[in-house]
């Protein structure tokens, strides 16, 4: 019993000096980074037994009491550079957005974005020696002048082979990821601490402007990633304006129809019969049309990374009903291709030999002549709308259509010269790169 008790004592002792370090910690990085203290304090520390360094769910900071005492001693900046690895893959988002990635290449690229930010940085309390796999990594990086963000970092690790994949993952392991959530968890679990870090993202970036000094390397790093996870929320978001109501099949044993109900309980007294409702009003989209601006103003990489993006939103089971499709036009002064995406084989093969056609002027109005045939030959169910991504220098068409139209622009446009009946999105070239 005694030595129960002692054995429970020592281990509350060593949590308890665990979290009084990881506030030294935190202390020491906000001395080096002070627009980031509400970020720095927004995890809160909690004991897992289960791992052997830090992790997080976006609310709790878990750590190994026995990793955080022993680096402690002998190795204090490790911890530094951990509790801020951390922190910044919530601050990037990158927990919530790996979207339908695979998973081991998400979190490996996620790891070397978080890395390089801190190692741009080179602040006194995360300094560290640069060996000859970092080094390489960023170079190959820089060379792509796309921006380094996790999205960008991911399509690179896939021309990679296994054992390149095997020493990043082994070069730049920081913390654990098992607590991220999974894709299909996100809709049923709240999304709490994804509201809370956008409303951290945002207060942080605001505190950057505040200093009024320029921002050194690494810090212009951090912004620009912060800003792409801004983007790509936004982007999801202003996506679900085209979404519309209809009825699913769908049993859902948690609800039943109130007639049966009734009925049981006036035949048998109180004998209620229950039938589950084997549909639901739920709100996605279905038919949808994108449009891309393939004159010559418009990079081909740019497309393909654009089409990637918004295929991967649209075609998640929660946005987008199971009997529907997407059409890819491809216009520059006439509309030059038509690919119908109904199914992941059908989206697989599009970009299995992807080419952009174009390279003429930009003319928006085929594409809209073109859709309104396919409307008038009833080839659409129910069109939810139609996106339109370009640079914004062109001829728009004077009518307003039937179905809800977005023009998305990469670089900044004239107001003046988009009709009113449009909606209009500005988006960052880091989102697609």
């Amino acid at each position: 019993m005694a030595s129960k008790q002692h054995i429970q004592t020592q281990t509350e002792w060593e949590e308890a000096m665990s979290i009084k370090v990881l506030g030294f910690v935190k202390d020491e990085l906000y001395l080096d980074l002070r627009f980031l203290g509400i970020a720095l304090s927004a995890l809160t520390p909690q004991a897992d037994s289960q791992i052997t360094t830090c992790a997080t769910d976006g609310t709790a900071l878990f750590f190994s009491s026995e990793q955080i005492l022993r680096v402690f001693q002998d190795n204090s900046s490790y911890l530094n550079r951990l509790y801020l690895h951390t922190v910044l893959h919530c601050l990037f988002h990158h927990l919530w957005i790996g979207g339908n990635r695979n998973r081991q290449m998400w979190h490996l690229a996620c790891d070397i974005a978080v890395e390089y930010v801190i190692d741009g940085m080179k602040k006194p309390s995360t300094r560290r020696i640069l060996g000859w796999i970092r080094q390489k990594t960023y170079e190959e990086l820089e060379q792509l002048q796309q921006g380094i963000s996790a999205a960008v970092i991911y399509r690179v690790l896939r021309t990679k082979d296994e054992e390149e994949i095997n020493t990043l993952q082994q070069e730049f392991f920081t913390d654990d990821h098992r607590y991220w959530p999974k894709e299909e968890q996100k809709q049923a679990v709240p999304q709490q601490a994804r509201r809370q870090w956008n409303k951290i993202s945002r207060q942080t970036q605001m505190e950057q402007k505040r200093r009024g000094v320029e921002p050194e390397e690494g810090e212009e790093l951090m912004a620009a990633q912060m800003k792409a996870a801004k983007g790509r929320r936004s982007y999801r978001e202003f996506l679900q304006k085209f979404a519309v109501m209809r009825e699913e099949l769908y049993c859902d044993p948690d609800e039943y129809d109130l007639n049966f109900y009734s009925y049981g309980l006036r035949v048998y007294g109180n004998m209620p019969l229950i039938e589950p409702l084997e549909s639901r009003e739920v709100k996605k989209i279905q038919d949808f049309v994108v449009v891309v601006d393939t004159s010559y103003s418009t990079s081909g990489e740019l497309v393909q990374g654009f089409l990637k993006e918004t295929l991967d939103i649209l075609s998640r089971q929660n946005s987008f009903f199971h009997h529907a499709r997407i059409r890819i036009l491809q216009c520059d002064e006439k509309v030059q291709k038509d690919d119908i995406i109904s199914d992941e084989s059908k989206l697989a093969e599009m970009f299995q030999n992807f080419q952009v056609l174009g390279g003429g002027g930009t003319d928006f109005r085929p594409a809209f002549s073109y859709v309104n045939e396919l409307i008038e030959q009833g080839v659409f169910e129910n069109l939810c709308g139609l996106l339109y991504f370009t640079d914004g220098k062109g001829i728009y068409p004077k009518q307003k259509p039937s179905y809800q139209t977005a023009f998305l622009f990469l670089e900044d446009y004239e107001e003046e010269q988009i009709p009113a009946w449009a909606l209009r999105l500005r988006l960052e070239k880091e989102e697609f790169a």
